[in-house]
Formats: C-alpha cells, sequence, structure tokens
C-alpha cells in the first residue's frame, strides 16, 4: 500500500470524525505527493515519498518561524500541521548515529587530525550515507564540531 493510499484513508477517517484541520493538512499533502508523481510520470519509490513529507514539513517550519510574534493562530496552525506531517515522516538519525557515521567517514578517509579545511571532503563522503535519514543542518552542525 502506497502512502498516497495510506493518507486517502486517513484523510477519509479525519473526514468522518469531523477533524477539519486534519483533514486538510492529509489533503495537502496527498495534492503534493500526487503532483511529484505527475511531474515524474510514474509511481513514487518510498524515498521520493519521504522527501515531499520532509519538503512539506520545512515549508511548514519556515512559515511558522517567519510568522509575526502577534500572530499565535498561524503558529498554532502550524503546530497543528507539523503533528500530523510528523505521523508520516520517516524516523530521524539521532545525533549519536550521525556521530557514528563521521566517525567512520573520517577513519574511512584516513584523517587522524581532521580540520575546518577537511570538511569538503568529509561532507563529500558523508552526505550520501545520510541523505534521507538526517537533517542536513544538523549534520553540518555536527561535523563542524568535530573538525574542531
Amino acid at each position: 500500500m502506497s502512502m498516497i493510499d495510506v493518507i486517502r484513508a486517513e484523510m477519509v477517517k479525519a473526514m468522518k470524525e469531523k477533524d477539519k484541520d486534519r483533514k486538510e493538512t492529509l489533503s495537502m499533502l496527498l495534492a503534493a505527493l500526487k503532483n511529484k508523481a505527475i511531474d515524474k510520470r510514474e509511481d513514487l519509490t518510498e524515498a521520493e515519498e519521504a522527501e515531499v513529507v520532509k519538503k512539506e514539513i520545512k515549508q511548514t517550519k519556515e512559515t511558522m518561524e517567519l510568522a509575526p510574534a502577534d500572530r499565535a493562530d498561524i503558529r498554532e496552525a502550524c503546530e497543528k500541521r507539523l503533528a500530523v506531517l510528523k505521523e508520516f515522516a520517516p524516523e530521524e538519525m539521532s545525533e549519536e548515529a550521525i556521530r557514528a557515521v563521521v566517525e567512520e567517514v573520517l577513519s574511512g578517509l584516513g584523517l587522524e587530525q581532521p580540520s575546518a579545511r577537511d570538511k569538503g571532503k568529509v561532507m563529500k563522503e558523508l552526505m550520501p550515507k545520510v541523505k534521507g535519514k538526517a537533517d542536513g543542518a544538523l549534520v553540518n552542525k555536527i561535523v563542524g564540531e568535530m573538525l574542531k
């Protein structure tokens, strides 16, 4: 069962329960997934579906951050939307798991005393291993800390 089918079923359930906020979020996510499939002209893989969900989460977080401080209604709506979207997001790697992969890459590159100048090499090897499993900003922060 594809993610589109799961989301459609959840949306029907939300409509029956008259949960307007959840239904709207699921409808938005379903539209994004369908649009991506139309652009690709074939069914999405699990990785591509996860990518769409992460993109929606990222956009919602940006909306929440850019909302003026006196607009609590926007922030509250974004928080509700994030809660629903996170149900369909893939599991993220923990900081410890990311550090372990960074250590593995450092030893694979043979860098005993890595410096900030080695960051490009490290990131080039690291990102394909954690792509889709970890937040890029968190990975960048951890690598920066480890290369000091």
